[in-house]
């Protein structure tokens, strides 16, 4: 079993989707849009990717 990887998200990247625009097309699922302000993280219920804020990170545009 491969440990999910764990993607750093600053605040330019809100709103958090999953796959992001950098995942390659062959890699892709549904894309499903991910609430990382509240806590600070989050997991893709489809490939189990988690996502965490920059620390000091504030986030825009979200």
């Amino acid at each position: 079993m491969t440990q999910a990887q764990v993607l750093m998200v600053d605040g330019k990247d809100l709103p958090l989707h999953c796959p992001t625009n950098k995942t390659p097309a062959w890699n892709s699922h549904p894309r499903v849009f991910l609430d990382i302000t509240e806590t600070g993280e989050a997991k893709c219920p489809y490939c189990g990717a988690e996502y965490k804020l920059i620390p000091g990170t504030e986030p825009h545009g979200h």
